[in-house]
Order: structure tokens, then sequence, then C-alpha cells
């Protein structure tokens, strides 16, 4: 097997997605840590691996893939015993993708808004539109799961990986209502119960929360 390396942090909710896959694939990999606070990524030795300086990076025997959603899929079609975490039923395919696509374009990017200024210029404010915001992420993964145990079907996919780090990270910002969000709270349950989930993503989400709760304490509501 080639020789794997996750170059990341545990409060980054990408790399998280990535640990959940290469947990779920058990793989064997070496889990690089990258010091985001104190801007590692921004150093030249990284930027020479990965020009956009963001986590998680993979090395695989030399070579360097960025971006969650691409590395997950990578790891499936290489290191996968099967395709159920990333179906290669085009349909199937199709579906998991635009989930992928929806966490990176939606989820995370109403993520991103809120924590970016809290890094930069230490803010502690969060704006109405921005909870607002968070709110319709919300709406949109209710309605994902209207019908389905998972996000992108009846099964557990990469998908599923991607957007339980982003929505579990968002909840704690803005807590999901029981009320309004019961499926939503149900499969964050259940996926909370697999074997390798506090390691993939419960441990960096706490630590990942905690910062947020101490640093973002004025809200626009």
């Amino acid at each position: 097997m080639s020789r794997v390396v996750l170059y990341g942090a545990d409060i980054s909710p990408p790399v998280r997605t990535c640990l959940l896959t290469l947990k779920a694939l058990n793989i064997p990999f070496e889990y690089k840590f990258v010091d985001i606070v104190a801007r590692e990524h921004f150093s030249e030795e990284f930027i020479k691996k990965n020009p956009q300086h963001t986590v998680p990076l993979l090395e695989d025997n030399g070579k360097y893939i960025w971006d969650s959603h691409a590395i997950c899929s990578y790891l499936v079609d290489k290191y996968g015993q099967n395709d159920k975490l990333y179906p290669k039923d085009l349909y199937q395919r199709a579906i998991v993708n635009q989930r992928l696509y929806f966490d990176a374009s939606i989820l995370y990017m109403a993520l991103r808004n809120v924590v970016l200024p809290m890094w930069r210029e230490n803010s502690n404010f969060v704006p109405k539109d921005k909870i607002m915001n968070i709110l319709e992420c919300y709406d949109l993964t209710e309605t994902f799961l209207e019908n389905r145990q998972y996000i992108a079907g009846d099964s557990l996919t990469i998908a599923d990986f991607g957007c339980l780090a982003t929505v579990s990270s968002l909840n704690g910002i803005i807590e999901l209502d029981k009320e309004k969000y019961p499926k939503t709270l149900e499969w964050i349950e259940r996926l909370s119960k697999l074997p390798y989930y506090e390691e993939g993503n419960g441990k960096g989400l706490r630590e990942y929360v905690a910062i947020l709760k101490s640093r973002l304490t004025e809200f626009e509501m």
C-alpha cells in the first residue's frame, strides 16, 4: 500500500471529514498536525505542496491532493473494498456528488462566513443575516433527510461525513431546534454511534465548539 499522509488539524471540519473517511476505510495513514491558528499552513514548505494553503492536504506516495471532497472520493475509489461509500452507479454517485457540493458551497460557506471575521479580525459578533443563512442550511438538511436515514439515501456515504462535520460545527454557533429539526438531530445521533466517530469527529468537534463559544459572544437576533 502507498504511504498515505494527512496534513491537518482536528478543529477543521474538512479535516474531520477526511479522518472519518480514512477510518471508515481502515486505511493506515500518518497524521501530521498543522497548527492553523499559528498559520503553519502559510509556510513556504506547505505552500509548495498546496498553493491554496488549505487543510486537509493528502499525500499519497509523493502525490498531493487537497479539498476534503476530492480527497474522500479519491480514497474510496483507490482504497475502498467496495463502492458503498461512493457508489459507482452514475445516478447514485450524482446524488452523493450533489450533497458534497451542497456541503462545499452552502453548508461550509455559512460556517466560513461566520468564523473568518473571528479568526482574522478577532470579531465576536454574528450578524442576523449570517444567522439566517445557518438556519436556511438547517432547513435544507432537514429536507434532504425527510424520507431517508442518510444525507444521500438509505446508506452511509462520504457525503454524510462532509455534511456531518460541518452541520455539527454550525450547531456550535446556532443550536439545532429539537422541534424544527428532528431528522437532522436523529441523523447526527445515528452517525455518532459509528465506531470511529469519536476519533474522527467527536474529539475535534468539541475542541472547535469550545473555541466558537468562547469567541462568538454577541448575536444579532
